[in-house]
């Protein structure tokens, strides 16, 4: 089955900080859920610039992203 990351960004002076917080809700939500994931996180991808992101089955995408609402999403791979 194919894995999909789920992505919301953060810009700004606070964007790691939010990131990090925003991860905390979606394990949360996770729990709160029931689901079978266990792969969530957050990255710096530039000064003022982090994501905090879930990765998810393919066949779990819709419902959680209409939950959700991520910002993009993208096919996830082990680099």
């Amino acid at each position: 089955m194919r894995k999909l990351k789920l992505i919301w960004d953060f810009h700004g002076p606070d964007a790691l900080k939010i990131a990090e917080h925003h991860e905390i809700h979606l394990k949360e939500y996770i729990k709160l859920e029931g689901l079978n994931i266990n792969l969530t996180g957050f990255e710096v991808l530039s000064n003022n610039h982090s994501i905090a992101f879930l990765v998810v089955d393919e066949d779990q995408m819709k419902p959680i992203r209409d939950a959700l609402k991520p910002h993009r999403g993208q096919i996830y791979s082990i680099a």
